[in-house]
């Protein structure tokens, strides 16, 4: 399964903060951003992950995160 979402996060730090947040909690998915796209992009690719645990672990953490339409 591929999900992106549309966040609000800025930074590249911020970003690396959050994929290793996320694949402590998604092992074996593939995660990334793309600061450079209008969106803030966060996909996330695997199987062991499900779209609401993402977006409630990244708004946890302070930010914006929905799926991308």
């Amino acid at each position: 399964m591929i999900e992106v979402f549309t966040t609000n996060v800025q930074e590249a730090h911020t970003a690396k903060q959050l994929v290793s947040l996320l694949t402590r909690h998604f092992p074996g998915s593939r995660i990334n951003f793309d600061l450079e796209d209008c969106d803030r992009i966060l996909r996330v690719e695997g199987k062991n992950f499900t779209p609401d645990g993402v977006m409630l672990l990244v708004k946890e953490n302070g930010f914006a995160c929905t799926v991308l339409e």
